[in-house]
């Protein structure tokens, strides 16, 4: 099994910038991709990013490619996700994701292995 543990989470004016962060544990071996997906009120958990574990290329949805990177550090197990430019529907409890298959674009909630507990972003107008 592999734990995933968010933090970083927290208020911000639109514009502003953010870093979430998630710290993984356990069998990280078996872990292929990371990412981070999120979830709005009212509305379905949605996919914003995924990379390979050991790095290379990254995967974005559309709405946030260009304004957030991921980012990660095998050394500490860690993966993170930079913020930029956030707008009010940016807001969403945003859950770090692992998975032991390689990573594609647009993964969906169902393929995922690991999930984190969450952690709340809130962007203000």
């Amino acid at each position: 099994q592999v734990q995933l543990v968010e933090s970083g989470g927290g208020l911000v004016q639109a514009g502003g910038s953010l870093k979430l962060s998630c710290a993984a544990s356990g069998r990280t071996l078996s872990m292929y991709t990371v990412g981070w997906f999120r979830q709005a009120p009212g509305k379905e958990r949605e996919f914003v990013v995924v990379m390979r574990w050991s790095g290379g290329i990254a995967y974005y949805a559309d709405s946030v490619k260009g304004r957030f990177t991921i980012f990660r550090d095998n050394a500490k197990n860690m993966v993170y996700l930079q913020m930029n430019s956030l707008k009010p529907e940016d807001t969403a409890v945003y859950y770090c994701a692992g998975d032991r298959s390689l990573p594609r674009p647009s993964m969906v909630v169902r393929e995922i292995d690991y999930w984190g507990q969450g952690t709340q972003v809130t962007v203000s107008s």
